[in-house]
């Protein structure tokens, strides 16, 4: 198995090199007031590709934060919960209605 997943990388770097040896022509981009920037164009498309994976982590984090928040939040000692009920009495045949969740636990956040 080992062999294969080598062979795999090797065919996925061989791929990349001769996109790289295919795109060494220079690329212009063209910004505001005249300014212009000359770059091979292998060298642009590794940026762009850094670029947008920089913004999807960047992105993802308040999600990465929010879930590290809460499973810290649910490995701490929690204090135990009573419910308690109003009396009924047992000749009105009423049984109780409990709420679903425990007295005390904050409602989650809409998820």
């Amino acid at each position: 198995m080992r062999f294969f997943s080598w062979l795999f990388r090797a065919a996925i770097f061989f791929v990349l090199f001769a996109f790289a040896l295919n795109n060494q022509h220079e690329a212009r981009i063209r910004w505001f007031f005249g300014f212009e920037f000359r770059a091979p164009m292998v060298l642009m498309v590794l940026v762009v590709f850094a670029a947008g994976a920089l913004f999807g982590v960047l992105a993802m984090m308040p999600n990465w934060w929010r879930q590290r928040r809460r499973s810290r939040a649910s490995t701490e000692p929690q204090t135990p919960v009573t419910t308690t009920t109003a009396a009924v009495p047992a000749q009105s045949g009423v049984t109780p209605v409990l709420p679903d969740v425990p007295l005390g636990v904050p409602p989650r956040d809409g998820l």
